[in-house]
């Protein structure tokens, strides 16, 4: 990850965003309430529950009453999500939904009507990685970047960075600049001159290709001794990168995400 883009929620605050931008992350969590403990212990997220017309438990986290993500329970038969679920906006989700399934594509869920969100779909790309496109009645204001607790970037981590690559510049557009290195699978997506997410290629031993979520902390390595104490684990220690600071953590149900402290 070279560059950093922040992304949030606020109620009452909308703007359409370009097709393609990640635009939300949520979580399916066998248990909620350990879930919203957990990331309240661990970020200071508050919760508040939607309104009608969402099948299943469902809250949405905030900070300062801005919304941030969104914590959804699983039914006790579901398998637990290894990964939170980044949403990529779009501006017609059942034509966005066609052209998935029609490119080698996954749909799982949808299109479906949501009240609050507008129309929403979950699928899977060609590799196998799970994502989200939601077509709002209106994009979040993203609010000032860097606050604690916020998502900041959105990278797919997956086997062949360049194979899965077509799919996504053929959904939505991107233009791609590489890492630069010779030996790196990294490609940084841009929408309107500006960079929205990238895609890492993990080679053939990665188990599960996945969209990464990065929320920014005001101390990596505290956060990540918070993360031990709530239950969860540390996947990646505390290490510098490119963008700052960063380390890859599990939750107490191993969903998968990273903590960061932007640099500057």
């Amino acid at each position: 990850m070279t560059e950093v883009w922040g992304s949030s929620e606020h109620r009452g605050a909308t703007r359409r965003q370009t097709p393609g931008t990640p635009c939300w992350t949520s979580l399916l969590a066998q248990d909620l309430e350990a879930a919203k403990e957990f990331y309240g212990g661990l970020f200071g997220w508050s919760y508040y529950t939607p309104g009608p017309g969402r099948p299943g438990p469902y809250v949405r986290a905030t900070i300062d009453g801005r919304d941030v993500a969104g914590i959804g329970g699983l039914p006790p038969d579901r398998q637990r999500a290894n990964a939170w679920t980044t949403y990529l906006a779009s501006d017609d989700a059942d034509a966005s939904a066609e052209w998935i399934h029609c490119a080698g594509g996954t749909v799982g869920v949808g299109p479906l009507a949501d009240e609050d969100a507008g129309r929403l779909v979950l699928a899977t790309d060609p590799a196998g990685a799970p994502f989200g496109v939601r077509q709002g009645r209106g994009a979040a204001d993203p609010g000032p970047a860097g606050v604690p607790g916020t998502p900041v970037w959105h990278e797919l981590v997956t086997h062949d960075a360049a194979a899965v690559l077509k799919f996504y510049r053929a959904l939505f557009g991107y233009e791609t600049k590489s890492s630069g290195a010779v030996d790196a699978d990294t490609f940084t997506l841009h929408l309107d001159g500006r960079p929205v997410a990238a895609i890492r290629g993990a080679g053939p031993a990665l188990r599960h290709p996945h969209w990464m979520t990065y929320f920014e902390v005001a101390d990596v390595d505290t956060a990540a001794e918070r993360v031990a104490e709530l239950g969860g684990r540390v996947v990646d220690a505390p290490a510098e990168v490119a963008a700052g600071r960063a380390a890859t953590v599990e939750d107490p149900e191993g969903a998968v995400f990273t903590l960061l402290r932007t640099a500057g």
